[in-house]
């Protein structure tokens, strides 16, 4: 079943009665809401003005919810998940604690190939020219030690947006403010998905930050990130390009998780996706597998 993304970017109190999310607006002419907490995938809190109990918290996280809170400026700055969302969570760990390096250069590999390849057909769908993406994918070596992706990406950021002067760079001109909020989200929904295979999403296979504590999430969500582009690109054409992240903006953002993409050949939710692809890398893991399942752009 597709989880719900519930955001919360006014004031709210939030508690849990009978497993449920009880929601209690601070206006007396609106009546409270429930929700079932099985139900729940993702919660932004935005707000400054929101109060919730640690039963919340509790509940949440224990059925593999990831609550992310927002700063001043309305954008993600932390995410609240279980430590452990897998009853072999041991067993499972110790397979990605004792992945050999060749194997972790081989999975590397894949990620990388699978991201310049939804990159070049993200380029095709816009009708640009993606020949430098379809040369360099077919050149990624184990490792990828000559750096391909990030050559396709920088590639692939001068020529997706046609804005003057646009440059991927978390503070630089819009749209990087939506994609900004849209991987946010995306790293989320990663995260949540490791731990719900029984790894940990800190251990990575190439991003290696000793201040990261979602390596492994940065990695897994490359391949994802042009869906991501894609919604934002959806957005130049349905808003005006704003210096503000408006409420209509992240409604859009916020249905990253449950938007359709292509895995094996079949349509799921992204979220679901997601699993599939976190629960493959394990069995790369434990030996059962050598290839991680990635959503294909078409």
């Amino acid at each position: 079943m597709l989880k719900r993304t519930l955001f919360f970017g006014n004031p709210v109190y939030l508690s849990t009665k009978n497993k449920q999310l009880v929601i209690k607006f601070p206006e007396e002419e609106k009546e409270d809401r429930r929700v079932p907490i099985e139900d729940i995938g993702v919660v932004v809190l935005e707000s400054p003005q929101i109060t919730i109990t640690t039963g919340v918290l509790t509940k949440l996280v224990e059925n593999k919810c990831v609550v992310i809170h927002c700063n001043q400026q309305h954008l993600p700055v932390s995410i609240l998940q279980p430590l452990s969302g897998h009853t072999l969570f041991t067993e499972r760990l110790r397979y990605q604690l004792d992945a050999s390096e060749p194997l972790k250069k081989n999975l590397w590999k894949q990620t990388v190939q699978a991201k310049i390849q939804n990159q070049a057909t993200h380029l095709s769908i816009q009708g640009k020219d993606a020949r430098k993406l379809e040369r360099w994918l077919k050149e990624v070596k184990s490792g990828d030690g000559e750096n391909h992706e990030a050559y396709a990406a920088a590639y692939y950021f001068q020529n997706i947006y046609d804005i003057e002067g646009f440059s991927r760079n978390q503070k630089g001109i819009p749209p990087n403010h939506w994609l900004n909020y849209g991987y946010a989200i995306l790293r989320a929904v990663t995260a949540r998905a490791i731990t719900a295979s029984g790894l940990l999403p800190v251990y990575g296979i190439w991003h290696r930050n000793k201040y990261n504590p979602y390596c492994l999430a940065d990695d897994i969500m490359e391949p994802y990130r042009s869906f991501v582009d894609l919604i934002v690109q959806d957005m130049l054409i349905q808003f005006d390009l704003e210096e503000d992240l408006t409420t209509e903006h992240k409604r859009v953002l916020l249905q990253i998780p449950a938007m359709d993409v292509v895995i094996e050949g079949r349509k799921s939710p992204l979220m679901v996706a997601m699993s599939r692809t976190t629960n493959s890398l394990y069995e790369c893991f434990e030996g059962t597998s050598r290839k991680i399942l990635y959503p294909t752009m078409e």
